[in-house]
């Protein structure tokens, strides 16, 4: 096997990065006549916004342009599968009318067409979650979050495409069928957010909320080439997640470990919607409210920097460690501390647990006799066997439970310690870039390979899953390409709430990595 080479297409810039220290060093911006170039549809978010504030672009003619350009490009991809046009473009006249006759914006999203993750729950939208069992559900309430979009004015296109239930890494259902990875079809997009991420690599939105347990926010944006924040979560989550399936409709409650967070083709547009979603359950509103906290550092070298580049647990293929290398060596030559020989926890047993507390949640919508199944086959398997851990985790004894989670809060107070010593770590996305799709692969037969090694299928996702048991901030960055032209992707993490922080530090690493690279479909 010929091992991939890491291309980054600005490889000399990099390199003279690392011996900057201004503003001098940043990436160099269109200039106003290459924008005005631009169709607005594939702006930012930001650039969308100031245009329909300024009136220089009405909603609706805003949508259009969405709208024709998903009727393009969207066929080859599947990544939306459900649109409102009608609804859409009734929201996108009265957002402009109030503009006219007020004067006023109707909020910081004002006549904004984006989609959502086909999870979340819409008012008067079929949304299916991808599964047989819900597809007619048109729900008659909004999820928190939506609900949180419409407030800010934002308009409602449609659903992205997830895998059933959003218990997939890649995304496909018998509803909707399959996403593909914008770069290369013959590749998977991720999941569970696959649709929602290749939506936003594509242009058909510039902004999409995802969802994140086991890394369903971060791998597709990892795979896609696109920015994705996993936001912090602690008792409760920082962006409300009542109206997310799989937990069914209905329900009140929602995963232990499920972060809902921001997809964007630009770290400034994580940011801009991170202050929307950001708030506490209408539950709580009346007593609480979120205040995160500025960043910890003005400057990338003031800051305290850990590199995990590799690990024994899950090694990284030729491409991934020469990124981070790369990487180490422009966070040096800003001038940050770097430390890349501390590691905060054991990766092994780090990983042990959040398997556990992922089976044991994942139990909660099973049927009773599902879940009476599995107790029974639970009691027939040794501890040694290669599927106790799953049987065993789902259908634990609470005390169990109540043992496992104090060992969590014990892996919060580890990771606390190594952050009084360091402002953010940076480690990689995933080991590779995006795989093989394996949608027709029996699960027990699915696998990736690394170097020429063939390795568990769900390796993709172990570094990512080294915060979703504690619900420390994670932001996937986009930061270079194979020479097959598939993106790579890095991981900043910060402390528990310093969500600010790692956007902070994406924002300055941003101007000096690569630019991302885009798909064919971006451009129609």
């Amino acid at each position: 096997m010929i091992l991939r080479r890491t291309v980054l297409a600005t490889a000399a810039a990099l390199a003279a990065a690392t011996a900057m220290t201004t503003s001098a060093s940043a990436r160099p911006r269109a200039d106003k006549k290459s924008r005005s170039t631009t169709p607005l549809h594939l702006a930012s978010a930001g650039d969308q916004l100031a245009a329909l504030r300024e009136r220089r672009i009405t909603s609706r003619s805003l949508l259009d342009q969405h709208l024709a350009h998903i009727a393009k490009a969207n066929p080859k991809l599947n990544a939306v599968v459900t649109l409102d046009a009608d609804g859409a473009r009734a929201a996108a006249d009265r957002a402009d009318q109030h503009l006219a006759t007020t004067g006023k914006p109707l909020g910081p999203l004002h006549g904004l067409p984006m989609t959502v993750k086909d999870a979340l729950e819409v008012k008067g939208m079929r949304t299916t979650c991808g599964s047989p069992s819900l597809t007619d559900h048109v729900p008659d309430r909004d999820a928190d979050v939506v609900e949180l979009l419409r407030k800010a004015g934002a308009i409602i296109i449609g659903h992205t495409n997830v895998p059933t239930m959003c218990q997939d890494i890649q995304t496909s259902n018998p509803i909707f069928g399959k996403t593909v990875n914008p770069f290369d079809a013959e590749m998977t997009a991720g999941g569970s957010s696959g649709g929602p991420a290749a939506a936003v690599a594509a242009g058909f939105t510039s902004l999409e909320v995802g969802s994140d347990l086991a890394g369903s926010l971060r791998l597709p944006a990892a795979y896609c080439g696109v920015y994705a924040l996993r936001t912090s979560r602690g008792t409760s989550p920082i962006v409300p997640t009542r109206g997310h399936i799989p937990r069914l409709p209905g329900w009140a409650t929602s995963s232990d470990m499920i972060t809902l967070g921001p997809i964007a083709r630009t770290v400034e547009d994580l940011g801009l919607l991170l202050d929307v979603i950001a708030a506490p359950s209408p539950a709580d509103c009346a007593g609480w409210k979120i205040e995160l906290p500025a960043p910890a550092k003005t400057k990338l070298g003031e800051y305290r920097v850990g590199i995990w580049a590799d690990d024994a647990y899950c090694h990284v293929d030729a491409d991934t460690r020469a990124l981070l290398d790369q990487v180490a060596k422009l966070v040096r030559g800003l001038g940050a501390t770097v430390d890349d020989t501390t590691r905060p926890v054991d990766f092994a047993e780090s990983d042990k647990l959040f398997q556990r507390l992922m089976y044991a949640t994942a139990s909660a919508t099973a049927t009773d006799a599902a879940f009476a199944a599995d107790i029974e086959a639970a009691e027939k398997i040794p501890a040694d066997d290669p599927s106790a851990l799953f049987l065993h985790s789902r259908t634990m004894r609470h005390r169990d439970w109540c043992v496992a989670d104090e060992a969590r809060q014990k892996l919060r107070a580890t990771w606390d310690a190594y952050f009084s010593e360091h402002d953010i770590l940076i480690t990689p996305a995933t080991p590779t870039a995006a795989v093989p799709d394996q949608t027709n692969t029996p699960p027990p037969q699915r696998c990736i390979t690394v170097d020429g090694q063939k390795r568990s299928f769900y390796d993709q996702t172990s570094w990512l899953n080294l915060t979703s048991p504690v619900g420390l901030p994670s932001l996937v960055i986009p930061a270079g390409k194979t020479e097959a032209g598939l993106p790579l992707s890095i991981q900043v993490i910060g402390p528990y709430l310093a969500d600010r922080t790692v956007l902070a530090v994406a924002k300055q690493l941003a101007r000096r990595l690569p630019a991302p690279v885009q798909p064919p479909a971006f451009a129609g």
